[in-house]
């Protein structure tokens, strides 16, 4: 802790590298905890806010990115009394609002945003799992309290989010049903789902095959666009949910209000965002650490390795999303 500065991987301009820096230590404010990051892990949104793009994440340039992270407590702030040095953790802490993101040594981050990381996950695999978790766990838990007897639909089973969503509603004793391509089958079937072909099958086909026609007690669509308007086609009448995190385009309402059914929206940054809800971030976390630890929960990793050095190697792939399962960077 004795030097002043870190290396951290900084955004300058929209659509250039991220270049190495050196910068000063950031230093724990009341209610924070100073992070030493081992492992950042890359999102979707990452790669757009470098790109200029996700103006919904409101992250001024320059800036340092990476929303999620695993590391190690190093030093607490005034206040804090959850966590000490020494502490492993992980988190989804910084990398938009203006605030300082996990491509760097050391982060500094708000106590409630972080829990203890599972103790039969490495850091890589921590460091994959809080943003997919926590929005997965919105849907499902905090929006459609999903349970047992429950028939499931998680359109997009082999996603980061959606291979979450599958484990959740698995160990909450529901049934679940997956969609996905062909080559994504034995995933999506691995995690426990049964796995629907939405190139071999259109909505109305495996509703009728799955649920006798009645529509499904909970439909968490984790695509957006055509997929959300086939949610609200095949989710049950009266009872039925519809959950998305991607429902930001125009959609038309009908099929949904002709079966009397439901919808949620899920925005997983608005805490990070307005300061508000982020003590149940830290909820949410532990039961992913429990749920881990129980052997209920697994994170897909893309096991190719990166560093702050090759970091822009780690952000093309995800944005050319041809990542096969999360990207991680060893910080």
């Amino acid at each position: 802790m004795n030097n002043i500065n870190m290396r951290a991987a900084v955004a300058v301009n929209p659509e250039s590298p991220l270049q190495i820096q050196s910068l000063a230590l950031p230093v724990p404010q009341a209610g924070q905890v100073l992070v030493k990051v081992i492992a950042s892990g890359v999102n979707p949104l990452d790669t757009k806010i470098s790109q200029g793009k996700g103006a919904h994440a409101r992250q001024p340039f320059p800036a340092v990115l990476g929303m999620d992270l695993a590391g190690e407590v190093v030093a607490v702030g005034e206040g804090v009394s959850a966590f000490q040095p020494g502490d492993e953790v992980y988190g989804m802490a910084g990398g938009i609002g203006g605030q300082q993101g996990s491509l760097a040594e050391y982060i500094a981050v708000d106590a409630d945003l972080i829990s203890r990381k599972p103790n039969n996950l490495s850091m890589r695999e921590a460091a994959a799992l809080p943003l997919v978790f926590i929005t997965a766990w919105e849907g499902l838990v905090d929006r459609a309290n999903v349970h047992a007897g429950q028939k499931v639909l998680v359109q997009g089973g082999a996603g980061g989010v959606g291979h979450i969503a599958v484990q959740i509603a698995k160990a909450r004793g529901a049934q679940v049903y997956a969609t996905g391509s062909a080559k994504s089958r034995e995933a999506i079937e691995s995690f426990g789902a049964t796995a629907i072909d939405y190139n071999e099958q259109v909505p109305t086909e495996y509703m009728t095959q799955h649920t006798d026609g009645e529509g499904f007690d909970i439909v968490y669509d984790t695509v957006g666009g055509a997929s959300l308007d086939a949610s609200f086609a095949v989710t049950k009448v009266y009872s039925g949910h519809v959950v998305s995190c991607l429902g930001w385009g125009e959609h038309k309402l009908a099929p949904l209000s002709f079966r009397g059914a439901t919808y949620s929206g899920v925005f997983t940054l608005l805490p990070l965002l307005t300061g508000k809800g982020r003590k149940h971030h830290g909820e949410i976390l532990a039961e992913a650490t429990r749920l881990a630890e129980s052997g209920q929960l697994r994170v897909l990793l893309d096991d190719r390795k990166f560093t702050l050095d090759n970091v822009n190697e780690a952000y093309a792939i995800v944005s050319g999303g041809t990542a096969k399962g999360k990207i991680v960077v060893d910080i």
